[in-house]
């Protein structure tokens, strides 16, 4: 078993980050790129040394894995054992967070590997057991977020002048700016991209 192939795991992240022209909405991803090795009898392959080591790593990082996909599987399962293994922290978003995956499972044609690809089947059974609701991951650009708001303070400003009659500078005061920052704060907790007319006036109404 395994005469070509390298005795450990590899992992490839990406990360992505998209945003359409003059939108203040982020769109933020992660793809996980995963090459697991592959599970093996000690007793039957003889392996000794510096393979018997790895293999023992191995198979105890594969079965630290197949804790999390049982605890996952299983319903109302509070507790998801992610920090026993480095391997298992890493993928964490990618078994039971925030994300959709496909797993491919490939097992050997010889009769003489018959134990591990029986054991392979039934780990991807409980793979198939789990269930996730992929959302959009997005959030606004504090930056563009920040200069919309300031232009919009800048309009109320001119607005105001206009009506009473006073010149105003055309730069923003700490206050001003300090109401700028909340205001993005409470866009965020609230979900919101504008402002109403009247949260405007309420917001703003100690600088008339």
């Amino acid at each position: 078993m395994n005469q070509t192939s390298t005795r450990s795991h590899c992992i490839f992240t990406i990360h992505v980050c998209s945003r359409q022209h003059g939108s203040a909405t982020v769109r933020q991803s992660k793809l996980h790129l995963v090459d697991l090795a592959g599970s093996e009898r000690v007793g039957k392959t003889g392996v000794g040394g510096q393979l018997l080591t790895e293999a023992k790593y191995i198979n105890l990082s594969l079965h630290y894995l197949e804790q999390v996909i049982i605890a996952l599987s299983e319903k109302n399962r509070s507790h998801i054992p992610y920090r026993n293994s480095l391997m298992t922290s890493v993928l964490r978003d990618s078994l039971g967070g925030n994300c959709m995956t496909t797993m491919i499972a490939t097992i050997s044609v010889d009769t003489t590997n018959l134990d591990e690809s029986i054991s392979t089947c039934r780990f991807a059974q409980r793979v198939a057991m789990i269930k996730n609701e992929a959302v959009l991951n997005e959030e606004l650009d504090p930056t563009l977020q920040i200069t919309c708001l300031k232009r919009e303070i800048q309009v109320l400003k001119d607005e105001l002048a206009m009506i009473t009659g006073e010149q105003r500078s055309d730069d923003l005061s700490p206050q001003e700016i300090h109401r700028c920052l909340l205001t993005y704060y409470i866009l965020g907790k609230l979900g919101s991209k504008t402002l109403t007319q009247t949260f405007t006036e309420k917001l703003f109404s100690p600088l008339i």
